[in-house]
């Protein structure tokens, strides 16, 4: 199984991930639009901090589902726990070493229309809806 070694910019939170990574995805919802990461869906039992996690700082929005983790120091996203997939991490693969993003598919996700709060998520989406 594939492994990469990943970190924030200013390298206080260091992580490794392994796992079979089959697509990316950039995902259009209001706060992933404006961070602009491609990320990988890595289920949990792959991602392992070696490093930094008292520098991780959490934010969650919405529903409150999803954490999205930022490094405290350089601010800069390493990971998120997924809302639609909760045994599951969004890893952005821009703080991942020697990972060649060309030699992967990626897709937008519509995380757009996954908002419930105002509401209008889309019906077919069975997701968790409250935090």
């Amino acid at each position: 199984m594939p492994i990469w070694n990943g970190s924030c910019h200013c390298g206080a939170v260091r992580f490794r991930v392994e796992a079979e990574i089959e697509e990316l995805t950039r995902c259009d919802c209001s706060l992933c639009r404006r961070k602009g990461a491609l990320m990988a869906k890595v289920h949990e039992s792959g991602l392992t901090i070696e490093a930094g996690e008292d520098q991780l700082t959490l934010y969650r929005w919405n529903t409150g589902v999803a954490q999205h983790w930022f490094c405290r120091t350089c601010g800069i996203y390493p990971f998120h726990r997924k809302r639609a997939a909760p045994d599951s991490y969004g890893v952005n693969v821009g703080c991942l070493e020697d990972f060649d993003v060309a030699a992967y598919p990626y897709r937008l996700a519509d995380g757009l229309t996954m908002s419930v709060r105002p509401g209008g998520a889309r019906p077919e989406w069975t997701g968790p809806r409250e935090g």
